[in-house]
């Protein structure tokens, strides 16, 4: 039986802990971030997972389980960015960057449930490799819509997309996790 909201939870205290290690070795030092950089950051990790998936191989020796990890935390960051802006210096305490993970955090696993219910939970069936296409696809659209002054049209927009990433990051990691306990 699955139990997505408990895997959920223990997937998050693992990127959560990588937060707030990070945090401490460089405060939030991302504060300076412009909306295209962090949506580098999220391209950039994304697409090495897509190459390890396509070539098998990893030459630097950094996990994927890592790389989802990143996408999960660069996500939130991308959300505080969008809903505080950026700045020319950093002008947040660590305290306050990790309180506003928690909340974010909090919304997305609130979404997720509600997706999750609506779709049958649909991403048990899906690939991993699918996973990295929607979420790099997702980085793609959030180009886009930062390339346009963040206007969208008919679209969410950056914010549902970065919520989005996060939640198919975690179930890769919950994919992953499952995988290893077999």
């Amino acid at each position: 039986m699955n139990n997505t909201p408990n895997e959920f939870d223990s997937v998050i205290a693992r990127c959560r802990n990588v937060y707030v290690l990070k945090m401490k070795d460089y405060g939030p030092s991302w504060r300076i971030m412009r909306p295209q950089t962090v949506n580098d950051q999220l391209f950039i990790k994304a697409k090495r997972i897509r190459e390890i998936e396509m070539t098998g191989v990893n030459l630097v020796g950094e996990s994927v389980e890592g790389e989802l990890m990143a996408i999960v935390n660069y996500s939130v960051i991308g959300i505080i960015q969008l809903r505080n802006g950026f700045a020319d210096n950093v002008d947040m305490t660590a305290g306050k960057a990790t309180g506003l993970y928690d909340l974010y955090i909090a919304e997305a696993r609130e979404l997720m449930l509600r997706k999750n219910h609506d779709y049958g939970e649909a991403w048990r069936e899906m690939l991993p490799s699918s996973l990295t296409d929607i979420i790099l696809t997702k980085i793609n659209r959030n180009k886009s819509i930062a390339a346009n002054d963040n206007r969208t049209i008919i679209s969410e927009g950056c914010e549902g997309n970065y919520f989005d990433m996060l939640n198919y990051a975690v179930f890769y990691l919950i994919k992953l996790q499952e995988e290893n306990e077999k």
